[in-house]
């Protein structure tokens, strides 16, 4: 899934024509210079239409005139199981929208591509690891590959968690990889945690059933810089980078508590406790305020002072308002020129409240769309919304429901749209699109 839920990188690198990591170059997923087309169809407005050599549910990343994405790539080749089952995971199938939990015996091929921006042409493809994965896809709309790339326009960061974090040049060369382990998620639902980046420094969230852990690695070499163990259970959200005036927090929820780490030095700075069983959706990170959100087994949104946060916040001034109902089980939230918008569960019903204090808009708004695993995204005063069934609504900014489109293509979107200039970028099951006016 996409599931997951990153910010950038070395500052002032970052060029216009950029979307570096899957919730764009400041985290906001928002893309204030662009203009991507309010409607289209497979016949309309479409620059092109690429099928991609495998499955995956990450989103692509765009650097000038290259679109990176990452691909798991079922083979005929057949071995012997490398997991063993759990109770646990088969007490998961009772939930009764899951797919099979039993162990895969085909060989995966597990992939880098580099897209021509331009005209779509696979300019190279890079397989990065050949193996059996050791678990079943628990989920049915799980992924081999979930985690988004990363770029900072000098390399390319894939994460398939438990098949290694990879980096490559711009050309495909291999330069550094590392295994972190080998994950066991509740359920089987699979891995999805994308990595964030900041100046020199890589942060991988891994948390599982087994002993979970943050790790910062150097972004040139993959050296461990510093590890912080980690007592969650499994999660999927990615973490966020928050800048301070003199300090630089990573951001990481968490069932049974929140934390703040310190980027240098992997200390705890602040946590706090109030999210559901599952956390999947990304922080948000605007305006010295942080964003967390969790939808699964209950409802809950914290807006937290992240400038004032030390120590245990949870009954301090430093958690500026909480707001119970409707949140997201799976996409990310929204923060756009003031209004928070988001997802109930996973569904197309739709909250817009305003980011500062906390007051409603409108919620529970159904949209017509059915199942949502994409994060909303924001350019030209109008939101994008994605639905999984090829479905697309393009709303107004505001404080009103106000509809300009409804739009389809013929394939199946868990992965979130990047926006760089006067396209849209959309990356289904089978093909990626680059949609743009004129076409």
């Amino acid at each position: 899934m996409r599931i997951l839920p990153v910010l950038l990188i070395v500052a002032g690198l970052v060029p216009a024509q950029s979307w570096t990591t899957w919730r764009g170059p400041d985290g906001l997923a928002v893309a204030r210079d662009a203009n991507p087309p309010t409607e289209w169809s497979e016949k309309k407005n479409v620059r092109w239409k690429t099928e991609l050599p495998g499955k995956g549910s990450s989103s692509p990343v765009v650097w000038k005139d290259r679109i990176y994405v990452t691909c798991a790539l079922e083979t005929e080749r057949v071995g012997e199981p490398t997991g063993k089952s759990s109770r646990r995971s088969r007490r998961g199938r009772g939930f009764g929208h899951f797919g099979s939990s039993s162990l895969p015996t085909h060989y995966f091929e597990f992939l880098v591509i580099a897209v021509d921006r331009g005209t779509g042409k696979i300019v190279w493809r890079v397989k990065v690891a050949d193996e059996i994965p050791h678990e079943g896809k628990g989920h049915k709309d799980s992924s081999y590959a979930a985690p988004s790339p990363i770029t900072d326009g000098e390399r390319v960061y894939a994460h398939f968690g438990s098949r290694g974090l990879y980096c490559l040049d711009l050309n495909g060369k291999i330069l550094w990889s590392k295994k972190l382990g080998r994950m066991s998620t509740i359920f089987k639902f699979g891995e999805g945690s994308t990595p964030v980046l900041h100046g020199e420094t890589l942060v991988v969230n891994w948390d599982h059933e087994g002993d979970s852990f943050v790790v910062a690695l150097d972004r040139k070499t993959g050296k461990e810089t510093w590890r912080a163990p980690r007592r969650q259970g499994t999660t999927w959200a990615s973490p966020a980078i928050a800048k301070l005036k003199d300090r630089v927090q990573v951001v990481i929820p968490g069932p049974k508590k929140s934390i703040g780490y310190d980027l240098e030095t992997g200390k705890e700075v602040w946590t706090c406790r109030g999210m559901t069983r599952s956390c999947v959706p990304t922080p948000v990170i605007a305006n010295g305020t942080c964003y967390i959100m969790s939808g699964f087994m209950g409802a809950v949104l914290q807006a937290i002072d992240i400038d004032s946060a030390k120590g245990d916040i949870r009954d301090s001034s430093s958690l500026r308002w909480v707001h119970r109902r409707g949140t997201s089980y799976v996409p990310s939230p929204l923060v756009y020129d003031g209004f928070l918008y988001f997802f109930r569960v996973n569904s197309g019903t739709l909250s817009c409240i305003d980011a500062k204090s906390g007051k409603v808009h409108y919620e529970g708004k159904r949209t017509g769309l059915r199942t949502v695993y994409a994060s909303p995204v924001g350019a030209g005063g109008r939101v994008y919304l994605t639905a999984q069934e090829g479905k697309f609504k393009v709303i107004k900014l505001g404080k009103t429901y106000s509809e300009i489109a409804t739009n389809s293509l013929d394939d199946i979107f868990d992965a979130s749209p990047a926006i760089v200039g006067d396209a849209l970028y959309l990356r289904g099951r089978k093909n990626l699109y680059c949609l743009a006016a004129g076409e």
